[in-house]
């Protein structure tokens, strides 16, 4: 039997999902009242398309368009393409690592060249931390 997950519970878990361990946002849903095991938390961090391991290096692929002021689905499609390099985290889901974002924004495809040019330079340094 599964408990559907509450709203609260979901807000929560993506608050948290970039920075906290599993076992972090299972100690701070029980301090809410929620009991949620490692293993469930774990499950829906990876169909919510977030990395299980806390890192600040990768972003994915709804974070990069936000920033971008881009659509979601031209982002997953240079993926797609093979033009920007990311990990599957789920069936809908790509994980970006800033390293391969940095690659592929300084060289992108010939056909880009504009578009990327045409981007706001403070969202690109703000994406890769300064290192653009």
């Amino acid at each position: 039997m599964t408990i559907k997950w509450t709203p609260e519970e979901l807000v929560i878990i993506e608050a948290k999902a970039e920075v906290y361990t599993v076992k972090q946002i299972a100690s701070s849903l029980k301090r809410r009242g929620y009991h949620r095991s490692t293993n469930a938390i774990a499950l829906k961090l990876n169909s919510l398309g977030y990395s299980v391991r806390p890192t600040l290096d990768n972003y994915s692929c709804k974070e990069i368009a936000k920033v971008l002021c881009l659509s979601l689905s031209t982002v997953c499609f240079w993926v797609r393409r093979g033009w920007l390099k990311a990990t599957k985290r789920s069936a809908k889901h790509y994980q970006v690592r800033t390293w391969h974002l940095k690659q592929f924004l300084s060289n992108p495809p010939q056909h880009l060249k504009k578009r990327i040019a045409s981007l706001d330079k403070e969202a690109i340094n703000y994406l890769l931390g300064g290192r653009a």
